[in-house]
């Protein structure tokens, strides 16, 4: 709930305590900028340190965010201010919801990823601990898939409040040096209009606003859609898109971004172009194009991967 609605004022609270901010929207990319916004233009925001600053960087700005999204997949959905472009923001997707990278949990140098402990819990880096443990008496825990056991529950309860995920390994993540920011999914279904909708809540530890925050909305708000396509296959019922709220413990910029000015070049950009130059749909024919480039690389990068383990395991 917004400070003014509970009476608070800004000088109630204690100098630089991190504060709790809320914005809302209709699509992911508008949600967005309001945060971004509320952010660097607010009044009395905290002033913190982090593990990322170097000795030149001032302190970087940090909140506690809620953002609400009315219409998840209304368009437009992507804006056009992501970091690694459109093939980018595709792959990271890939990555959350299909899983292309898990490999490099056990192979590449990855800590994690969010689709080993969403559909493998507690994932690959997770079970060769519970091996560790156990002193070879179990060969590993059985994994969770904790997506489908939301699909799962919710088709056949769709009143359930206990269709939750978590990523947090306790065993493994507080020693390692880039935990997982994501902690918690968690679905509800409600009636509405005849029909069903799933409504879908975020859970973050950490979040770089400027250049991360984006990317990852935009990927769970896919999962959202999938879900409710899936659910509604398995329990009969047609169950649509609710909202989407995205809460962050600490959502923060940089320091470096405001030395290098590019938190400033962004807000500066929010006035000179219109909403709609500012962002994508789905269907403009340079995502198209752009997201089917990427499935190719990723098609091959998976491709000669397997080759590579074949030949491998034959010598």
């Amino acid at each position: 709930m917004p400070s003014a609605e509970l009476g608070l004022r800004n000088n109630e609270f204690k100098d630089n305590d991190i504060r709790a901010l809320t914005v809302s929207g209709r699509t992911v990319p508008q949600t967005w900028e309001n945060a971004v916004k509320k952010l660097w233009l607010g009044k009395r925001i905290a002033r913190t340190l982090t593990e990322y600053d170097s000795s030149e960087d001032p302190y970087s700005r940090a909140t506690t965010m809620m953002m609400i999204v009315t219409h998840p997949l209304e368009e437009p959905r992507i804006h056009r201010a992501i970091p690694d472009g459109l093939r980018g923001l595709y792959k990271y997707t890939k990555e959350v919801i299909g899983g292309v990278h898990d490999y490099k949990v056990r192979s590449g140098g990855w800590s994690y990823s969010y689709s080993d402990r969403l559909h493998n819990w507690p994932g690959i880096d997770g079970q060769e601990q519970v091996q560790k443990l156990v002193n070879g008496e179990l060969t590993y825990l059985p994994p969770v898939n904790q997506i489908n056991y939301i699909v799962q529950a919710l088709a056949k309860v769709w009143y359930t409040r206990r269709a939750q995920a978590i990523t947090w390994n306790p065993q493994r993540d507080p020693g390692i040096e880039d935990p997982p920011c994501l902690q918690r999914i968690w679905c509800e279904i409600v009636e509405s209009g005849g029909g069903y909708l799933l409504d879908m809540n975020t859970h973050w530890r950490s979040r770089d606003a400027l250049k991360g925050a984006f990317m990852n909305m935009y990927a769970l708000t896919t999962l959202q859609g999938m879900m409710a396509e899936e659910i509604s296959r398995i329990s009969g019922k047609r169950v649509e898109v609710g909202r989407y709220v995205d809460i962050t413990d600490n959502f923060h910029i940089y320091g470096s971004y405001m030395r290098k000015g590019e938190i400033q070049g962004f807000i500066r950009s929010l006035k000179m172009r219109s909403f709609e130059g500012r962002t994508f749909r789905s269907d403009d024919q340079i995502v198209i194009d752009s997201f089917a480039e990427e499935e190719i690389e990723l098609q091959q990068e998976i491709e000669t991967r397997h080759k590579f383990l074949q030949e491998d395991g034959n010598k």
